[in-house]
């Protein structure tokens, strides 16, 4: 089993031995791997951290977004009634 493009998200930042790389150098990394190997790195690349799969040190780093509210929706921009808007 191997990690999949869609496992590893366009706001994640993975450095692996302190360089960064790619999603594709992710997977063909991850081919060597075990599954509990794999379902622990999918666990880690959620939340974050620095960790050790195969004996390459693993730091990842999420972007976190601001425009989302706390259910992780886009706001929802509601035009002005007519009696609202402000002079």
């Amino acid at each position: 089993m191997t990690l999949k493009k869609q496992s590893i998200r366009k706001n994640m930042m993975i450095l692996a031995n302190n360089k960064l790389v790619t999603k594709e150098e992710l997977i063909k990394e991850s081919e060597n791997w075990s599954e509990p190997q794999e379902l622990f790195f999918k666990k880690m690349i959620k939340q974050g951290g620095t960790f050790n799969v195969n004996k390459v040190q693993y730091k990842v780093s999420i972007e976190r977004r601001d425009d989302l509210d706390s259910n992780g929706n886009k706001p929802i921009n509601l035009p002005l009634s007519p009696g609202e808007r402000s002079f």
